[in-house]
């Protein structure tokens, strides 16, 4: 049987081997599951809140051990993927209280003439088994959201963690087996791309809910239409930072650097990608960007000191010094960082970047903080909105009116207003426009996304 082999990014050091599940194995697991959503849907929902309750005490004891796990095989410093575990806990406690939550609604028919003597209600049902593909950046908070979504609503799960690294998800699917679950309600199938396309034809999967790039996004969708079935895509996204002149050039520094550079190792969807500041304040931004980049410490992702570790592989950091020459090609001047070593890489300043460059407009998932100048604030927005990605963007200025105006005109999911636009809070709709995919992940939405309504009336209850 074939396996995953999964090593430390940095050291090469393997951590262990995971066996490939085939198309028969995978068939047979997503059978099992429809079987086993009958007895999901059938725990009432104060049960299904206790489990996923009892799923959070779980994570949270093995919280330590988990985060050093996920760093180790992920890149990212420790003390983040501790970040990462914790709110894994607060999302599967959150959804145990949306479990309760699934209201229906009676409607009133007296609206249409000759119906008033009838009631209607609508109830919520879970919509059957529920596949979650799930990304390398920030895995076990991102199966956070998927899993404890299906369940928290009544479903069968199969999740297909990240092929380079499944060790942390695997290790908290075997908590939700020790927490209860019904048998084979929430199980997970290793592989690449073969199985997620597999899963996205198949009749017995309901719905797909993936976070990854755009490409593999619309590859699901195609391949899910088939079936005609739910599909949820969390893809792709370029945010824009605007800092106009009146802002504080520390602070706008200081969402870069915590925000792209020095957060999961530049591998973020929601991470700041591009940077424009307005002419008069740019060198002073630059200056301040500089003096904090100086500052981090790239190197092994175990330490406590590190800021910036290694990327999920090394053919993930040979793109990343790509983008950079690319870059550096068409104009922009590199002046700090974007070495690569293996598979590190040195946080990467550029400025006078050509806001009609193609590498400039392309995710470049690392390290990377390229900087371009405008004149007025809506030659921002028309360079920000230029890009086909919307997740994210974020606005710097002292002026609140300037902020909301550049905010409602900027076509993007979410806009941060003098903060970085890596910000992803669990009970926040979170996701994008157009290439980014078009849903929003929460838990106020996603278990509710997660049913289906169904629609009673009563014939002369009144």
């Amino acid at each position: 049987m074939p396996v995953v082999t999964v090593r430390n990014p940095g050291t090469g050091e393997t951590l262990g081997e995971v066996p490939e599940h085939d198309a028969g194995q995978v068939a047979a697991i997503v059978a099992a599951a429809g079987e086993a959503q009958r007895a999901m849907a059938a725990l009432p929902a104060h049960e299904r809140e206790a489990l996923l309750r009892r799923v959070a005490d779980l994570i949270e004891a093995e919280r330590e051990d988990l985060a050093r796990l996920l760093a180790a095989e992920n890149g990212k410093p420790v003390q983040q993927t501790r970040g990462e575990v914790e709110a894994a806990v607060r999302i599967f406690r959150g959804y145990a209280g949306e479990a309760t939550r699934l209201f229906g609604r009676q409607i009133p028919l007296d609206a249409v003439p000759g119906l008033e003597r009838h009631l209607a209600v609508t109830m919520r049902e879970p919509l059957g088994v529920v596949a979650a593909l799930v990304p390398f950046n920030y895995p076990v908070e991102l199966y956070a959201h998927k899993a404890a979504a299906a369940l928290a609503a009544g479903n069968a799960v199969v999740v297909q963690p990240p092929a380079r690294c499944p060790l942390a998800v695997l290790r908290v699917a075997e908590l939700v087996e020790r927490a209860g679950a019904p048998s084979r309600a929430h199980q997970v199938v290793v592989g690449g791309a073969a199985v997620s396309q597999q899963l996205a034809e198949h009749p017995g999967i309901a719905a797909v809910s993936l976070t990854g790039s755009t490409a593999a996004g619309r590859e699901i969708a195609r391949r899910a239409a088939t079936t005609l079935k739910k599909v949820y895509l969390e893809l792709g996204g370029n945010d824009a930072l605007i800092v106009c002149a009146d802002a504080d050039p520390e602070a706008a520094a200081r969402a870069v650097v915590l925000g792209r550079l020095a957060r999961g190792n530049g591998q973020i969807c929601c991470a700041v990608k591009r940077v424009y500041v307005q002419r008069p304040l740019h060198d002073a931004f630059v200056d301040a960007l500089l003096a904090q980049t100086a500052k981090l410490t790239v190197g092994d992702q175990l330490l406590e000191s590190t800021d910036v570790g290694p990327l999920i592989a090394e053919a993930a950091a040979e793109r990343v010094a790509d983008a950079v020459r690319t870059l550096v090609g068409d104009g922009a001047r590199l002046v700090a960082g974007g070495t690569r070593n293996g598979a590190f890489v040195d946080p990467a300043v550029l400025v006078d970047v050509p806001a009609a460059s193609p590498a400039f407009a392309e995710e470049i998932f690392g390290p990377v903080a390229p900087v371009a100048r405008f004149d007025e604030p809506q030659e921002a927005v028309r360079m920000a909105n230029e890009s086909p990605y919307g997740l994210q963007a974020a606005v710097f200025t002292r002026d609140i009116s300037r902020a909301l105006g550049i905010a409602k005109a900027l076509d993007v999911g979410g806009v941060v207003v003098n903060g970085s636009t890596a910000l992803r809070a669990e009970n926040l709709p979170f996701g994008g426009t157009k290439d980014t995919g078009g849903y929003r992940e929460g838990i106020h939405d996603t278990a509710l996304d997660f049913t289906k309504q169904k629609t009673i009336v009563v014939m002369d209850a009144f």
